[in-house]
């Protein structure tokens, strides 16, 4: 313990000689003398910031998943709170009621809280990590720096010798190589841009060679996933509930068509999705994707059915992604990690799937309307204000008005990550679950005729139909600060803290 001791010592008299040499007002200068400090490579640490925060301070706010900062720090107290999945979100009333169990209280998994961790390298208070940039800047370095010593690995100058310890800098022993690349190709193609409170931060382009094979070997997966993600195969339960119920998804006789992918605001950790999932009595989705790094898991196949939107219509047609994050407990911002991981994973979806790229097309979970007027009351309404939709369609490549975008199309020639899609009919080669059960006979098909009828909107909509016009409003994300309520349960009639968001305000 005495090195550490040595290093939180050094730490502390550096930052609290941070105001007298300016360095708190000059954020590059910050990041540089931080990245010195511990013997960081300052791209690395700019790197790993940007994929955190877009190096902004979000008004000292907590991210979605209780994150604080340019660094992302993840304070446990700030992330607890119970999920939204207490309501049937089969949206059949052709079934009886689905009686789903509350989600457990969530509570980050012990190696994502960060912020208490690097308090402890860098002997920092914890308030100073939680609303001061130098501090903040300052943990994510020595966590940097504590992850490749855990390694046995030197402090190298070279951006490339990290690339484990970036794989397990937010969750250790969980690592996520997908995020490890993204630093990299970051570090390679630079950034530059002004945060949100007012300092120029760039990071100049650095040639720097992939990884080593052995380093990025993923290992065996089922998933559905583009070759550039870390992806795993975490299985839905499908189990005989009762007399003729089957939770918690729906098993389709063949291959259906998918219109939508829904976006959704999780409303608890990724450990504790991932848990939930896998019970037969709760209600299910697609995919998973972790805030810290981008890390996804899938759950159901995309040729079946799962229970996540609460409109069944909606459900038999659509895709859907459950992002780590707490709207309901006042999260105010989502990673650039898993901002880009959901990116790339809805443009591989709309390829496979030949999904347009347009906002009618790429939902929220507050755009799916209720069933009947008796379930508009429960519609949710994540992701929430604060998912930020111009720069998620700037992610993929494509504008966030009009109608009908042409999905991605694969270029093998250029060797697009795409081309290695895993077909239908192999998908159970290799499964770690074992085989994959068709609907049993006699069991409903949920997208057939013979299910609801040949007058169902379901198969009377199987055409795309041509779009009326849209008007769009768009503010800026940054500097737009509508007005908001509910953030406090205590207080619930109090207003939110100032905060960019994506929503408006209508008047009539």
């Amino acid at each position: 313990m005495r090195r550490v001791s040595l290093a939180a010592a050094v730490a502390v008299a550096s930052f609290l000689a941070l105001p007298a040499t300016g360095l708190a007002e000059d954020r590059q200068a910050t990041y540089r003398q931080a990245a010195r400090e511990y013997g960081v490579p300052e791209s690395v640490l700019l790197a790993v910031s940007y994929l955190n925060s877009r190096w902004d301070t979000h008004g000292w706010l907590p991210s979605a998943s209780g994150g604080y900062g340019p660094m992302h720090l993840v304070d446990a107290e700030a992330v607890r709170g119970a999920g939204h999945g207490e309501t049937d979100r089969r949206g059949d009333e052709r079934r009886g009621p689905l009686r789903v169990p509350p989600a457990p209280a969530a509570a980050p998994s012990p190696g994502s809280a960060t912020l208490r961790e690097a308090a402890a390298l860098t002997g920092l208070p914890a308030t100073a990590l939680r609303s001061q940039a130098a501090a903040n800047i300052h943990g994510g370095a020595a966590l940097l720096a504590e992850r490749q010593r855990r390694l046995r690995l030197p402090l190298s100058p070279d951006p490339a010798a990290w690339y484990t310890a970036l794989a397990s800098y937010a969750t250790p022993g969980s690592p996520a190589t997908g995020f490890a690349d993204e630093v990299l190709a970051t570090i390679r193609t630079g950034m530059a841009r002004t945060t949100d409170d007012g300092h120029a931060v760039r990071l100049t382009a650095t040639p720097v060679p992939p990884a080593p094979p052995a380093a990025r070997r993923r290992g065996a997966s089922a998933a559905e996933c583009p070759s550039s993600l870390s992806c795993d195969w975490i299985p839905a339960a499908y189990r005989r509930t009762g007399k003729g119920a089957y939770g918690n998804h729906d098993r389709s006789h063949g291959p259906r068509e998918i219109d939508y992918i829904i976006v959704h605001d999780g409303e608890a950790t990724y450990d504790t999705m991932t848990r939930l999932v896998a019970d037969p009595k709760y209600v299910s989705w697609h995919y998973t994707l972790r805030s810290s790094d981008g890390q996804v898991a899938q759950h159901v196949r995309g040729r079946d059915v799962a229970w996540h939107s609460g409109n069944w219509y909606v459900n038999a047609r659509s895709i859907g992604l459950e992002h780590e994050g707490y709207l309901a407990q006042g999260g105010a911002w989502y990673t650039e990690a898993m901002y880009r991981a959901s990116a790339k994973l809805v443009k591989y979806l709309a390829a496979r799937h030949d999904i347009p790229l347009d906002r009618e097309h790429i939902l929220g979970h507050d755009n799916v309307p209720g069933i009947t007027p008796a379930h508009v009351k429960g519609m949710h309404d994540d992701p929430g204000p604060y998912w930020d939709w111009a720069h998620y369609f700037d992610l993929l490549g494509a504008p966030l008005h009009g109608h009908g975008e042409d999905p991605p199309r694969i270029n093998a020639a250029a060797g697009e990550e795409y081309e290695q899609w895993p077909p239908d009919a192999g998908w159970d080669e290799g499964d770690p679950t074992g085989p994959h059960e068709e609907a049993e006979a006699g069991e409903p098909d949920p997208t057939g005729d013979a299910y609801h009828g040949p007058d169902d909107p379901l198969l009377r909509g199987d055409e795309r139909r041509a779009s009326g016009g849209t008007v769009m409003i768009l503010p800026s994300y940054d500097r737009h600060r509508p007005y908001f309520t509910g953030c406090d349960k205590k207080r619930p009639a109090a207003p939110c803290p100032s905060r960019g968001a994506a929503s408006v305000w209508l008047y009539t």
